[in-house]
This record gives structure tokens, sequence and C-alpha cells, in this order.
């Protein structure tokens, strides 16, 4: 509805914007119960206090907001945040306007790839991550932000959402969907001897012995960047076998792996680092270095070099990496789940470790978080 730009009358103005009779002026100033500030009025700007005609209203519009169900849906102010873990509908029965609000933010997230397999198993790439910039602008984006900003939705119109699964070790990712809005699977962790790391969102590490390349990231391209390249593996030493490269993450690449040289207490190399959010409730994610961001899609770290038996102690395990990527398997004791990326992270999985035929971990799931505001 709007206010008629010609004849306009004082109930004209209540059929628009509510209220009892008998019926005032007074009651409709801007920023109180009836007249939201920020209303939409051509001949405006509608006042808070003070003199108010009702030429001022003519062709005003009364606030509408989005609404909408599926998924998990948390209230944080004047938002409403809805997360798919898994497959499901984002229905919007009302397609809001722009006096108050008719776009929705998200951030997508696909799932991470697994780690390598073997003696020198590279890390998996995490999963692709795609955010838009807020709208309207409530905080600071992540630099992995779309710079288009949000989507305009229509209603009544139902939106599929795809939450991607991490893959299993030596295997990428898969996609997480939004309307337009694809992020892609993270690339697995290369094997030894000398796998290359998958591409994807974030490029899997290369396995070791010889040294791989690791795989590249933001495949295919977007923009901004959807994640990083993952790492190269090493040659091995006269008393290591070769390292796994780290998978890459959002924010960072992975580390190339490091090459044995006695290998105590030689680190696993480093998956990259994830990406924060404020469009996740709290208890999604992984804590970060900025509070109260979320972080989500770290990359696997890759594992450490196979130690000879004479060496006085094994290598360290390096990991998880911000945002949920697994860690790297370490000489000799490589408890399989803590190479797991982090469930619903996108993380990647860490490379395999200690001996050879050992498995490496299995990509973190994704997952979507579409935030509107709604009063």
């Amino acid at each position: 509805m709007t206010v008629p730009s010609t004849n306009t009358k004082l109930t004209d103005i209540q059929t628009e914007f509510g209220g009892s009779n008998p019926v005032q002026l007074s009651e409709y100033y801007s920023g109180g119960p009836l007249v939201p500030a920020g209303v939409v009025a051509p001949n405006g700007p509608i006042p808070s206090s003070g003199q108010i005609s009702i030429g001022q209203f003519r062709g005003a519009v009364s606030a509408e907001f989005v609404a909408a169900t599926g998924g998990s849906i948390s209230t944080v102010g004047d938002y409403k945040i809805h997360t798919f873990t898994g497959p499901g509908t984002f229905t919007v029965s009302n397609a809001g306007n722009a006096a108050g609000s008719n776009a929705v933010d998200y951030m997508v997230e696909a799932g991470g790839g697994g780690g390598g397999n073997d003696c020198g198993g590279g890390g998996g790439g995490a999963g692709g991550f795609r955010e838009s910039v807020p709208s309207p602008a409530a905080w600071t984006a992540s630099p992995a932000a779309k710079s288009a900003g949000a989507l305009t939705v229509t209603a009544p119109t139902g939106y599929p959402i795809t939450v991607g699964g991490g893959g299993s070790a030596t295997a990428n990712g898969s996609n997480s969907v939004f309307s337009s809005i694809t992020s892609n699977g993270g690339g697995s962790g290369g094997s030894d001897p000398g796998d290359p790391g998958g591409s994807g969102g974030s490029g899997g590490g290369a396995g070791g012995s010889p040294a791989g390349t690791g795989g590249t990231g933001n495949t295919p391209s977007q923009t901004p960047s959807q994640g990083l390249s993952g790492g190269n593996g090493s040659p091995p030493t006269p008393y290591a076998g070769g390292a796994g490269g780290g998978g890459g993450g959002v924010l960072n690449a992975g580390t190339a792996g490091y090459g044995g040289g006695g290998c105590y207490p030689a680190p696993a190399s480093i998956g990259g680092d994830g990406a924060g959010t404020e469009i996740a409730p709290a208890s999604y994610g992984t804590p970060g270095p900025s509070a109260p961001l979320r972080y989500y899609g770290g990359g696997g770290a890759g594992t450490t070099s196979d130690c000879h038996p004479s060496t006085p102690a094994p290598a360290t395990a390096k990991g998880p990496a911000v945002g949920g990527g697994g860690k790297g398997g370490k000489s000799n004791t490589a408890p399989l789940p803590e190479r797991a990326g982090g469930t619903n992270t996108g993380g990647g999985g860490g490379g395999s470790g200690g001996y050879c035929f050992s498995t490496g971990g299995s990509g973190g799931s994704g997952i979507v978080h579409i935030r509107y505001k709604f009063q």
C-alpha cells in the first residue's frame, strides 16, 4: 500500500500506518510507535517532532520486512539468522520493501577436502567461503565478503539449500548452494608419494616423497576469492620421509611440507586460516582472533615427515587451523579423530602420518547462514 499522492486525507495515513479512532496527526511522528524512522516519503521527510502536515505523507510507504521459514532460526537484535546444517528450503512469505528490508545477507561454506594417505599425506583444502556485505550495514564484513551486497528476495518463493559434505580421505568436499551463490568443495590432500593436491574452493596440500604440487584454490574462479591454494609437499631426507603440504584456507594459503632433517621436533605443515563472520550465531563455527566473530574454512595440516627409528622423539602434530581445519598426522602416533575437519565448518581434513598405509582425516561438512532485518 501507499498513501495517495493527491487528495490525501488523515484516514489514508491511518490506513497505511495503523492507529485507532479518533485519529490524530500527532500520532504519526517519525520514529514513533506507528511510523518507523526511515519511512520512504517523497514529500517528506516526516518529522520526528514539531510541525507536521498531511502533505508530508503523500506517497509515503509503510515499512515491511522480510518474513521467512526454514532451518534453525536465531534472533539477534533486529535480525533473524536461519542456519542450515543440511539440505532444506528457505521459504520467503513476505519479501518486504525498501522502507523496511527486502534483501538477505548470506554466508555459504562448502565441505572441506579430505586429507591425503600414507607416509606423507597433504592436508585437505577448506571448502569455499562466500559471504555478502551486510545490507543494511550493521557490522564489518569479512575480507572475503562479496562487495555487491545482499540478495534481493521475492515472495512467495522457496529457495532450495544444499549443504556440502566433507570429503573422505583423498576426496574433494562437496558444494554448498543458496540461490545463485555456489561455494565449491575443498580440494583433497595428495598422498605419498608426491601426489598433487586437489583443486577446489581452497586447494589441498600435496603429498611428499617426492615433493608434489599443492592444489589451486578459488576453483572455479569467484570474485572475491572463495579460498587459496594448498602447500607443496617436501622431498625425503636420509633420516626422514617427505612431508605433506598444508591445505589452503579461506584467507591464507597452506604452507609447504617440512622435510625431515632428523624430524625432531619438525612441525607439520600448517593449513591456511579461515575467515570470521558475524552472520552466525555463537554456537556455530570456531572461535578465532577477533571476538565475537565465528570462523570457518580452515585448511587441514599436512603430516610431519616419517622419522627414522633411531631418532629420540617423534615429530609433533600441527593444527587445528582457525576455522576448523584438522590436525596433521604425526610420526608413529596419529589419532584419526584429531585429523578430521570440524563438523559444519568446512575445514579440511589433516594429512595422514606416522607410518605408511595410514589414512587422512575427513573434511568437515559445510553450512549456510542467511540473515535479514525483521523489525
